[in-house]
C-alpha cells in the first residue's frame, strides 16, 4: 500500500467521527452534479440531447435528508436540462446550473439563504470544487476524485458519484442527529403532508 493510499485510508476512518459534531449542525448540504451525482459520464444524443443517469439510492437519501429540514443545493458548471428534471423530481428548490465560478455562486446562495458557511458542506470530486474549502464547513470528497481534491477534503466518501456517494453522506448526516437508527430499524414511509 502505497503512502498515499494509506493517508486516504485513514483519514476515511476517523472523518466521520471527528465530524460528527459539525455535520449535525448542517442545515445546507451543497451537491456538484457531474462527478457526484453522477459518474461524470455525459450521453449526448443523434440530435445533441443531453442525458444522465441519476442513482435512486441517492435521491431516497435527498428525500430523507430534506425530511430532516436540510436544504439540498445542486451546484454545477454544466447545463443540459437532465440535472434540473431530476432537482423538479426532488423537490430541490435551489438548482443552480451553469455556474462556472463556483466560489461566487456558493457566496450568493449563503447570502440568499441567511446562513453561515458553518452550517453548509459541499460534496464534489474535481479541481473546481476545491476552490469552495473555506466557503464550507465541511468539504468532502467522492471516492473517485481527483487525488488533489481528496487529499485536501475534510472527508473523503467510500462510494463513487453516482453510486450512492449521495447517500452514504445522509446516512452519515442522519447518524449524527440521532435519527438513522430509527430510519434502519423500521424503515421510511413517504407521506405527503
Amino acid at each position: 500500500m502505497s503512502f498515499k493510499s494509506l493517508r486516504l485510508a485513514l483519514k476515511g476512518a476517523f472523518a466521520w467521527w471527528r465530524f460528527r459534531k459539525k455535520l449535525a449542525l448542517i442545515n445546507v448540504v451543497i451537491l456538484d452534479v457531474d462527478g457526484v451525482l453522477t459518474d461524470g459520464g455525459l450521453f449526448y444524443g443523434a440530435n445533441g440531447e443531453l442525458t444522465k443517469r441519476f442513482d435512486v439510492r441517492d435521491g431516497l437519501g435527498i428525500r430523507l435528508m430534506q425530511k430532516e429540514g436540510v436544504e439540498v443545493v445542486f451546484l454545477s458548471g454544466g447545463r443540459g436540462g437532465a440535472t434540473e428534471a431530476r432537482a423538479k423530481d426532488l423537490g430541490i428548490k435551489y438548482c443552480l446550473t451553469g455556474e462556472k465560478d463556483k466560489p461566487l455562486a456558493l457566496a450568493r446562495l449563503c447570502n440568499e439563504l441567511s446562513t453561515s458557511p458553518q452550517k453548509m458542506l459541499f460534496v464534489g470530486d474535481d479541481l473546481n470544487d476545491l476552490a469552495l474549502k473555506g466557503q464550507v464547513s465541511i468539504l468532502i470528497a467522492t471516492a473517485d476524485a481527483t487525488d488533489a481534491l481528496r487529499l485536501n477534503s475534510d472527508i473523503v466518501l467510500k462510494h463513487s458519484g453516482g453510486n450512492g456517494a449521495v447517500r452514504e453522506l445522509a446516512e452519515q448526516l442522519l447518524q449524527s442527529r440521532g435519527t438513522w437508527l430509527r430510519l434502519a430499524s423500521y424503515g421510511w414511509r413517504d407521506q405527503n403532508v
